[in-house]
């Protein structure tokens, strides 16, 4: 077995055209002068060697006419030197595929003529010098698959007319496109930096007619940047359905908007809870479920600041981040900060409703109050089972990483499917259980022989406002997103931020603001009450039989009074304590 090559090996073989050594377990080192002065020789090719390692940097020198440089499947940890072949051969092609190589050195290729380079399979080659092709020219293809680069240098870019670089995970950002002067074909590993090429080739069309002007060869880089490439490049991977060419908010109108909805969210939603928790003295049960629904919608408003933030620092410059900020820790973190606050925010207010309900439908029964320990439990189980759902799309149920908006929207798996479909019909069931609370509360303070007509009209009309606030937050996103889960998508990624932006978090906007406004109507709703009972009643008074009737009646319509509710939920404990126990002057 030959252990090395030793130099001038093969001096006395002038006529040699073709060297091949393959499968040598023995082969170590390949010395100086070993590939020299051969002027016949065409091709080189040393394969499946494992244990070589080390090639002198003067191991090729002075040959002119080989046309094929093969070193492949080998231990060898660095390129050596090419620049001393001196190859007048046309289409001079250097393939380095499946060795060890770490770096290509400053020199490795200096003043070669190349016409195809190849260093695919190299999986631990993570650098190659800025100064690796000093001088060097011709250079059309390059392979890179399946390494380690992160980076590419620019000098080798502008001749370039194919570029290869398949599971090449770690070029998550591209060069600057404008020095891809002559390139036709890539094939590349990330699906957005097709979207690169793309958008630079839709940008030279536009400068196309003033390409045609006699005064455009005067202004050099402008005709180089603009209008001497302009043809299309065929690039594969392209994107899906799910990564269409585009920012993550695709348009003005979108980027406007979640701005100024996420600020709203954010500020409303931070004095709400400042306003709650700033007496702890008086946090009642509806208090304290208040204060959970605040700070879920308050965390919808850090999705979407987070989100429009992204969009506004790749602005123009998505392709470059698209892998870092979707498989990254981003994505992640953004998706579960977003399902964790829908679903606590639906919990929440579930749970709202239904404790509404409750203190009205049983408003003289002291034994069936709730007491802000039950109100605990109901909490602790609604944070365990929103972050369970958060959590399970980072443990590969669905994923976060297949849109730029970073919603759970994988559902290629059967276990995906049904936990995105189960979450969406239990956001439907329990829309459906807050319209029939409305309706019992509704029904239940609705007595026009005890309180004037306009005052059920009001009810009404606000019940019909939350109902219909609900729907319209509910209702767009259910339909598309179950209809997408079902693999049957009404509409694209790029329609979807529309609902992603506006209807998604209108609660989570809206809810301080209604709150406010409830504060405000609850007060004019109740000196009106009161003063149109004084009239039609001005000496009349209750007297309850027993001092615990009595008591009863003040706790429940303080407690009603006291339940400040973002869904006006205090105008209707207000008529329910008016209009059963009215009284000759204010409830205390």
């Amino acid at each position: 077995m030959l252990e090395s090559v030793a130099a001038f090996a093969f001096t006395n073989l002038p006529q040699l055209s073709d060297i091949f050594i393959s499968e040598n377990k023995a082969l170590k080192r390949i010395g100086a002068f070993a590939f020299s002065d051969l002027p016949g020789l065409i091709q080189i090719t040393v394969s499946k060697s494992q244990e070589l390692s080390y090639i002198d940097r003067d191991a090729f020198r002075n040959l002119i006419k080989l046309q094929y440089l093969t070193i492949s499947n080998t231990g060898l940890k660095m390129i050596p030197d090419f620049s001393k072949i001196h190859s007048m051969a046309y289409n001079f092609i250097v393939r380095l595929p499946r060795n060890g190589i770490k770096e290509v050195a400053s020199d490795a290729f200096n003043g070669t003529k190349m016409y195809r380079l190849t260093l695919k399979g190299n999986n631990l080659l993570t650098r190659i010098s800025p100064d690796a092709f000093v001088d060097s020219s011709d250079l059309v293809a390059l392979d890179i698959s399946l390494t380690a680069l992160s980076s590419l240098p620019d000098s080798i870019l502008g001749g370039l007319q194919r570029l290869s670089a398949e599971s090449a995970l770690q070029l998550k950002k591209l060069p600057n496109l404008q020095l891809f002067t002559n390139l036709n074909h890539a094939r590349l590993t990330y699906p957005s930096h097709c979207c690169a090429f793309q958008n630079a080739h839709r940008n030279r069309l536009k400068w196309n007619p003033l390409c045609s002007h006699p005064e455009a060869l005067d202004h050099t880089n402008f005709f180089r940047d603009y209008c001497h490439n302009s043809t299309s490049i065929t690039c594969s991977t392209m994107p899906d359905e799910f990564n269409p060419c585009e920012d993550i908010m695709s348009t003005v109108f979108l980027r406007v908007l979640i701005w100024i909805i996420s600020i709203l969210a954010l500020l409303g939603n931070s004095l709400v809870l400042l306003g709650l928790l700033g007496n702890p003295s008086k946090l009642t049960v509806p208090r304290f479920l208040m204060c959970h629904l605040a700070f879920a919608d308050l965390c919808m408003g850090i999705y979407l600041i987070v989100i429009a933030s992204v969009d506004v620092l790749t602005r123009g410059r998505y392709y470059n981040y698209a892998m870092d900020w979707q498989k990254g820790l981003g994505c992640p973190s953004a998706g579960f900060i977003t399902v964790f606050a829908s679903e606590l925010s639906v919990f929440t207010l579930t749970a709202i409703t239904l404790e509404r309900w409750h203190t009205i439908t049983y408003a003289l029964r002291l034994d069936r109050k709730i007491r802000l320990r039950h109100a605990c439990i109901v909490m602790t189980a609604g944070w365990i089972f929103s972050s369970l759902a958060a959590l399970l799309p980072t443990l590969g149920v669905s994923s976060y990483s297949k849109v730029s908006i970073c919603l759970p929207m994988d559902v290629e798996l059967l276990e995906s499917q049904v936990f995105v479909v189960s979450l969406l019909l239990l956001n439907i069931l329990a829309f459906f259980c807050v319209c029939g609370c409305y309706l019992s509360i509704y029904l239940t303070v609705r007595n026009p022989s005890s309180a004037p007509a306009h005052a059920d009209t009001r009810v009404a009309q606000r019940m019909a406002i939350l109902i219909f606030t609900d729907f319209i937050c509910v209702a767009p996103i259910s339909f598309f997103a179950i209809s997408a889960a079902l693999k049957h998508p009404l509409i694209t990624v790029s329609d979807s931020k529309l609902l992603l932006v506006f209807f998604y978090p209108i609660n989570s906007c809206a809810n301080p603001f209604m709150c406010a406004n409830v504060q405000m109507l609850l007060s004019l709703h109740a000196d009106l009450l009161q003063t149109e009972q004084k009239e039609k009643t001005p000496d009349r008074k209750i007297k309850f039989k027993k001092p615990l009737d009595n008591m009863k009646k003040q706790s429940v319509c303080k407690g009603s009074a006291a339940s400040s509710n973002l869904f006006e939920f205090m105008d209707f404990s207000f008529d329910v304590c008016n209009r059963t126990m009215p009284s000759s002057g204010p409830i205390a």
